[in-house]
């Protein structure tokens, strides 16, 4: 038997007023948890709705607390999905130690037995991976596309067309391409379920809080291969994802500020204003494009209501999402 300490692990489960659901992530993943080196904390954002007592009350009945297994942290205000994630990132192991790496998991995500011994091997076996993620499936057993291409401008003009023949001209643009049948190196991959390896965010950093939601993992990823780091996709790993739990996200009746709001801080910061405008030209284009075919053949448009309206708007800087800051955040080993 080796006796070389084991791999230190901390799993990370965001709540925002999903506390049930949230125990049942939780209690997925610490049946798939490693026996030893391997911790979990659960994140309350700020719910106001009696989660934090619920969640509370579920890991001393249930025992988890004990040697420091599961701990819950409450945070003061709901900074979105990366400054929650942040808490737990910055906490490190229950004896004040860093762990080796760290598994971020959706709230509304349930990890197969074998998902985190999965990713955790991958990682191990590839010293610059610096991140990698599952196959996600929904409860209808349909497959998630999960590992993608970063945005372009051409890639944005693609995925609003979604015409055939512009689809085939841009076709290494395509941000959403055919899901691999094997582990393989991507641009970057969902948050829902990621590994990420603690030396990679010790250089570039954790999550820009900046982004309340969407595009902060795209971001993470992209600040990665800048660093030289890898991003895999690894289809042994896998989990269900319910989706759009904590957000109400399927019940929208048209996109929120914050989602044009992230898009452009995105583009700006890792491209410039110049490259943000043309890639929000390119995506205007391309929605007149599919609204125009649309209107042709009597068929519905895939956008969410005003979507083309709001995207004016707030690609203007006429609506909340216009202007936003562009300040980085200082790596981990930088941090208080």
């Amino acid at each position: 038997m080796s006796d070389a300490a084991p791999i230190r692990l901390l799993v990370i489960v965001l709540n925002y007023r999903t506390a049930q659901m949230t125990l049942r992530a939780a209690e997925a993943a610490l049946a798939d948890m490693p026996d030893r080196g391997a911790e979990m904390i659960i994140i309350d954002n700020a719910s106001h709705d009696g989660s934090a007592e619920v969640l509370q009350s579920a890991i001393t009945e249930r025992g988890w607390d004990a040697g420091g297994r599961v701990r819950l942290i409450l945070s003061d205000h709901n900074g979105g999905f990366g400054a929650g994630n942040n808490l737990g990132l910055h906490a490190g192991m229950s004896d004040g130690s860093p762990p080796d790496f760290y598994y971020i998991l959706n709230s509304d995500a349930f990890a197969d037995r074998g998902c985190i011994g999965a990713l955790l091997a991958h990682l191990n076996a590839h010293p610059k991976a610096g991140i990698a993620g599952s196959h996600v499936r929904g409860d209808d057993d349909v497959a998630h596309c999960t590992a993608f291409r970063f945005p372009s401008i051409a890639g944005e003009f693609e995925g609003a067309a979604r015409t055939g023949f512009i689809s085939k001209m841009l076709h290494r643009a395509v941000v959403a391409p055919p899901l691999p049948q094997n582990a393989t190196r991507v641009d970057w991959v969902a948050g829902a379920s990621m590994l990420l390896r603690a030396e990679m965010l010790g250089d570039i950093g954790t999550f820009d809080e900046t982004f309340f939601l969407y595009f902060e993992e795209t971001d993470l990823c992209k600040r990665a291969a800048r660093a030289d780091w890898e991003c895999w996709y690894v289809p042994r790993a896998r989990v269900v994802h319910i989706g759009s739990v904590s957000t109400g996200m399927k019940e929208w009746q048209r996109m929120p500020p914050y989602w044009f709001a992230s898009r452009r801080h995105y583009f700006v910061k890792n491209h410039g204003r110049v490259y943000a405008a043309l890639a929000w030209s390119a995506r205007f284009a391309g929605g007149m494009i599919h609204q125009l075919r649309c209107a042709i053949s009597g068929r519905k448009p895939q956008d969410p209501p005003h979507f083309q309206r709001d995207l004016l708007r707030h690609g203007l800087g006429f609506g909340p999402g216009g202007t936003i800051g562009t300040t980085t955040r200082p790596a981990m080993k930088d941090r208080p």
